[in-house]
């Protein structure tokens, strides 16, 4: 009884899994066709831009990425790096790369140490302060662009009803089988369900690589400084924009992100801190993300039917689970980001779907995480509380009551 009730559960996940694989392909198919129609006038000037980049010690191809940013084909554009303080290695590399370029402009701002839990958003808060443009495209240390990067990324927010840019990244391996799956996931996962939203329900959050907008529409959000409580600031930004009335575009124009974790243990912390900050972000979508992977049914479904001694079945059910994993790396993969890895390692994507889900499972095993070293407990809504301040202030509390 209780095999056949899995064979059931299995053939209810292959369903759905092979629904959100048709919806990925009617959504890439659109991608496509509206990529060739869209047509930019070109003005006659351009605006002065602000690249604002938040910078937290090394990491691999650091100077590769950040040297991408200085060489932009555009005129006038300044770049703002921030840290806590001018210990951060990161630094050197900076330091380095101006003397290299003189003529890009480039500040450095020491944040300090953060006064609320997302220490990021303390760092570009203080940033915008020292900006000189009305235009801002925030992205992370860990990216790597071309030299017509900002040209493409502002370019739509030249249309008043654009409120915010974003793009897709497909994932570059720093070595090892762990970075290799993880950055299978960010190129094949994580382009798949951006654009099966954006077909459902339209664009209505950025991703963290890429943002792109204009000082007006952020300060009628509030300004970064709002989100400081919260974990998924991406998601929100991008979130309240569109609440706004105002338009959040998903650029065609892709970028690489690099995957920064080599081990087992690394990468599955960070899969895992990023699964936990979407549940408590979009619970909801979070939930029905299970029915999205396709392993963990084809192998029940395989085992199910194998105790009801009907291997055929299971042996179908398992090859239907592994096409359905391989046809999305290609065509989400490559199709759309252009990830060679997508094609020369499909056959590691049924791994890494399956491992995709383990992660989705052990994002319910707790509301902590560690981010940059540092311990936070998640709330619903996605705030985060930390750690080590609240313990310290509940300890505080009796020798108030002494004092």
């Amino acid at each position: 009884m209780l095999a056949r009730l899995f064979l059931y559960v299995a053939l209810v996940g292959l369903i759905s899994c092979t629904i959100f694989l048709v919806l990925a392909l009617i959504s890439i198919v659109r991608f496509w066709w509206r990529k060739r129609g869209v047509v930019f006038s070109q003005p006659g000037t351009w605006p002065r831009v602000t690249l604002l980049k938040p910078l937290c010690g090394m990491e691999p191809q650091l100077e590769r990425s950040l040297e991408s940013f200085f060489v932009q084909d555009y005129a006038d554009f300044e770049i703002i790096f921030g840290t806590r303080d001018a210990a951060d290695p990161a630094l050197r590399v900076v330091n380095a790369l101006r003397q290299r370029y003189p003529s890009v402009d480039v500040k450095v701002v020491y944040s300090g140490e953060p006064n609320h839990p997302n220490a990021k958003v303390c760092s570009l808060e203080k940033m915008i302060a020292a900006s000189t443009s009305e235009y801002f495209v925030f992205s992370d240390s860990d990216v790597h662009v071309g030299q017509d990067y900002i040209y493409q990324v502002v370019r739509p927010l030249l249309d008043p009803e654009v409120g915010a840019v974003t793009c897709l990244y497909r994932g570059v391996p720093t070595g090892g089988i762990w970075s290799r799956l993880e950055a299978l996931g960010m190129s094949v996962e994580m382009t798949s369900g951006v654009m099966t939203a954006e077909l459902l329900e339209g664009m209505k959050f950025t991703l963290g690589p890429t943002m792109a907008m204009r000082r007006e529409v952020l300060q009628q959000t509030g300004g970064i400084g709002a989100l400081a409580e919260f974990c998924s600031d991406d998601y929100l930004l991008g979130n309240r924009i569109a609440e706004l009335g105002y338009k959040v575009v998903l650029s065609d124009y892709v970028i690489e992100h690099i995957v920064l974790n080599r081990s087992f243990l690394d990468s599955w912390l960070h899969q895992v801190r990023w699964m936990k900050s979407t549940r408590f972000s979009r619970p909801k979508g979070h939930l029905g993300t299970a029915l999205t992977f396709a392993m963990p049914f084809g192998i029940l479904g395989f085992y199910a039917a194998r105790s009801l001694h009907d291997p055929m079945l299971g042996l179908a059910l398992l090859a239907g689970a592994l096409a359905n994993r391989l046809i999305l790396s290609l065509v989400a993969g490559w199709g759309v980001v252009r990830d060679s890895n997508a094609v020369f390692y499909c056959w590691l994507y049924p791994l890494r779907d399956f491992l995709g889900f383990c992660f989705w499972s052990a994002s319910y095993l707790g509301r902590t995480i560690v981010w940059r070293g540092e311990e936070y407990r998640l709330e619903f809504g996605g705030i985060m509380v930390r750690v080590d301040a609240e313990q310290a202030e509940s300890a505080a509390i009796p020798a108030d009551r002494w004092a």
